[in-house]
C-alpha cells in the first residue's frame, strides 16, 4: 500500500519537530520543508524563524527521523506580503498582526503550493489546534461544514486565533498533529524520539523583528509615520503632543507624559489627523465593533445573527457577544458588556465552545 505523502513545515522548534515525528510514526511518507524568510539588510541571519541555528536544528531532526529536508526561498514573497502588510497597517494608524497574513499567504498558500507540487497530499504544521472532518451544522442555518477547526487540547497554547484565515480547500490538505497534546507532553515525546529540540525555548516575538522593538523597525523602514502630533481628549481638547501614533497602543496609560488629575488612557488613534485620543477608564470600553475581510471557515456566512464568544487579541480572553454577518465580507459584533483594548488591525475571532467559526480584522 502506498503511503500518503505529507510535507511538514519545520521551524527548528519542538512543535514542528514532534509533528514530523508523530506523522512518521503514524506511517506517512514525511518530508520536512523550511522557509527562508526576509530579514532587514545587514540582519540576514537574524529572522527568528530561520536563523542558522534553527535551520541546523531542523536539518538535524530530519536526519534523526530519516526524512528528506528542503529549504525554500520565500524572502521576496514574505517581504511583499507580510512585512508590507505590517508597515501598511501602522501607516493607517492600526496595530496589525502580521502572523495572520503569514498564515494566509506564506504557510497556507505559498508553502502549501510547494508541498502539492512535490506530490504531497497533506501539509502539517506545529500549530496547537485540532481539525475535525465532519458535517458540522452551522449556527442559525441548515448549511454544513465538512471540515472544522477546534481549539487545542491545551487551551493555554491554542493557536486557532491565527488560523481563522484558512479556507476549506486549504483545510482539506491540513494536518495539525500536536493539537491533541498538552505542551509538556510534546516535550516528553520529543525527548522519547531523541530530538535535540526537546528543550528548545519557545519564541513569541515577530520573526522579522529579530528580537528588536517594533518601534525601532518602523523608525528604520517607515520613519514618516512617526511624526509628532496632538494629543486630544474625547471632547476634542488639545492637552499635549505625541511622538508618533505607532508608538502607542490602545489602552496604554504609562508614557503619555500628560499632566492630569485623573489617569488617562489611549482610547483611539486618528491617522488622517495624526491625533492621539485619550480619555478616562470609563471611556475606554467599547460595546461593539465592525470586522472587515471576514473569513468563515465553512466557506459560507451564517444567515442570521448568532451568539458567540469573541476573541479580540491572540492573548485576550473570549467575551460573550452577538455576531451579525453583513454584506461585503463584514460582520458586526455587539458585546454583552464594554470591552477594553479593542484595537483596529487586530482580529476578532468567533467561537462556540471548542469550535472556531471564523473571524475578520477590526476596523
Amino acid at each position: 500500500m502506498t503511503k500518503q505523502k505529507v510535507v511538514v513545515a519545520m521551524s527548528g522548534g519542538v512543535d514542528s519537530s514532534v509533528a514530523a515525528a508523530l506523522l512518521k510514526q503514524q506511517g506517512y511518507d514525511v518530508t520536512g520543508m523550511m522557509l527562508r524568510l526576509w530579514s532587514e539588510p545587514g540582519k540576514e541571519e537574524s529572522n527568528r524563524c530561520c536563523t542558522p541555528d534553527a535551520m541546523a536544528q531542523a536539518r538535524r531532526v530530519a536526519g534523526i527521523l530519516d526524512i528528506p529536508f528542503y529549504v525554500v526561498d520565500a524572502k521576496d514573497v514574505f517581504k511583499e506580503t507580510v512585512v508590507q502588510y505590517f508597515l501598511d497597517g501602522y501607516a493607517r494608524g492600526e496595530t496589525p498582526n502580521p502572523c495572520l497574513m503569514c498564515n494566509r499567504q506564506i504557510r497556507w498558500t505559498f508553502l502549501l503550493n510547494h508541498a502539492l507540487a512535490l506530490g504531497a497530499e497533506f501539509m502539517a504544521t506545529g500549530h496547537y489546534v485540532r481539525i475535525q472532518n465532519s458535517n458540522y451544522q452551522l449556527p442559525t442555518s441548515n448549511l454544513q461544514s465538512p471540515r472544522t477547526l477546534l481549539r487545542a487540547v491545551d487551551h493555554s497554547k491554542d493557536q486557532s486565533y491565527v488560523l481563522h484565515v484558512l479556507k476549506q480547500d486549504q483545510l482539506a490538505h491540513a494536518l495539525f498533529p500536536v493539537g491533541e497534546f498538552p505542551k509538556p507532553e510534546i516535550r516528553r515525546i520529543a525527548a522519547d524520539f531523541g530530538l535535540p529540540t526537546a528543550s528548545r525555548a519557545d519564541s513569541q516575538d515577530l520573526c522579522f523583528l529579530a528580537g528588536d522593538d517594533y518601534r525601532n523597525f518602523l523608525q528604520r523602514n517607515l520613519p514618516e509615520i512617526l511624526k509628532p502630533g496632538e494629543i486630544v481628549t474625547t471632547d476634542g481638547r488639545s492637552i499635549g503632543q505625541h511622538n508618533g501614533l505607532a508608538n502607542y497602543t490602545i489602552g496604554q496609560r504609562k508614557g503619555l507624559n500628560i499632566a492630569s488629575a485623573v489617569p488617562l488612557y489611549v482610547i483611539t488613534k486618528h491617522a488622517t489627523r495624526n491625533t492621539l485620543v485619550v480619555g478616562t477608564l470609563d471611556e475606554l470600553g467599547f460595546t461593539e465593533l465592525t470586522a472587515r475581510d471576514v473569513n468563515w471557515l465553512s466557506g459560507q456566512a451564517p444567515r442570521e445573527p448568532f451568539r458567540a464568544e469573541v476573541k479580540i487579541r491572540y492573548s485576550a480572553k473570549e467575551v460573550e457577544a452577538w455576531v451579525n454577518p453583513m454584506e461585503g465580507d463584514q460582520a458586526s459584533v455587539k458585546f454583552d458588556a464594554p470591552v477594553r483594548d479593542v484595537t483596529a488591525g487586530q482580529a476578532a475571532v468567533f467561537y462556540q465552545g471548542e469550535l472556531m467559526l471564523g473571524g475578520g480584522i477590526i476596523q
